[in-house]
């Protein structure tokens, strides 16, 4: 009795395997790697999360939207493809991506880490996606990375690139206060509204001790990309005064 049980997990967990297969339209030679992409790191074997892969597949994806970009916009400077690069392979995209796709079901997650709304965390839905991408580039190398890469993401490109409430204002903002040799911003949270499951949080951003912007979200992140928003037409204005 306990052997067909566990004979009907195991068929069960490689039926999910497949399913996600088909979802991503590659057939892993070693499924053990897609597993492990799948699995977060509060899944009870930790030694087989998903982190390490994640740290590979963020590189992959670097580097074959940097082609990818390169290729198609002969006439771009490096700046502007810099700003489409990071349009594409932020945390907001890529959560947005494995939940279109049907993904988050398939997470490998502790029971605890499931009843905090773990599968709709864009954190840990990113990394998962990179994690899956690093899977894919050791079981079957660049080119088979880079056709998921394209069918998921790069199909979709022109609209990713110009939607506005997936853009990457904090990283913007990063490079254009280094280039001026201004340090780095510094975010702090000045106000939190409201009850713990209903919370709105208030972010300020300062270069060089001076508050150049704020923004309230529902998290901390979005509160932060609405503080940089502010903080990048802030510096705009300025410098048109200056001009």
């Amino acid at each position: 009795m306990v052997f067909s049980l566990l004979r009907k997990l195991f068929s069960r967990h490689k039926d999910l395997l497949g399913e996600v297969e088909i979802i991503l339209g590659y057939r892993f030679e070693n499924k053990d790697l897609l597993k492990r992409a799948l699995t977060h790191r509060s899944w009870e074997n930790a030694g087989k999360a998903n982190e390490r892969l994640e740290f590979l597949g963020d590189a992959v994806l670097g580097l074959i939207v940097s082609e990818y970009l390169f290729d198609i916009f002969p006439n771009l400077n490096e700046g502007d493809l810099t700003k489409m690069k990071s349009s594409l392979v932020n945390e907001s995209v890529l959560a947005r991506i494995f939940s279109r796709f049907g993904l988050a079901r398939y997470l490998y997650l502790s029971s605890e880490e499931e009843k905090s709304g773990g599968r709709e965390k864009s954190s840990i839905t990113a990394d998962a996606m990179e994690a899956i991408l690093g899977a894919i580039y050791l079981d079957g190398g660049l080119e088979k990375a880079f056709g998921v890469i394209k069918r998921m993401l790069l199909s979709d490109c022109e609209n990713l690139i110009n939607d506005e409430s997936i853009y990457n204002y904090k990283g913007e903002l990063l490079e254009l206060v280094q280039i001026d040799g201004r340090g780095v911003p510094r975010y702090e949270v000045i106000e939190e509204i409201g009850p713990d499951h209903e919370k709105t949080f208030v972010v300020s951003v300062s270069v060089e001790a001076e508050t150049i912007g704020t923004g309230k979200g529902t998290t901390k992140k979005e509160a932060e990309q609405k503080a940089a928003k502010m903080a990048l037409d802030f510096l705009g204005r300025n410098q048109k005064i200056e001009n």
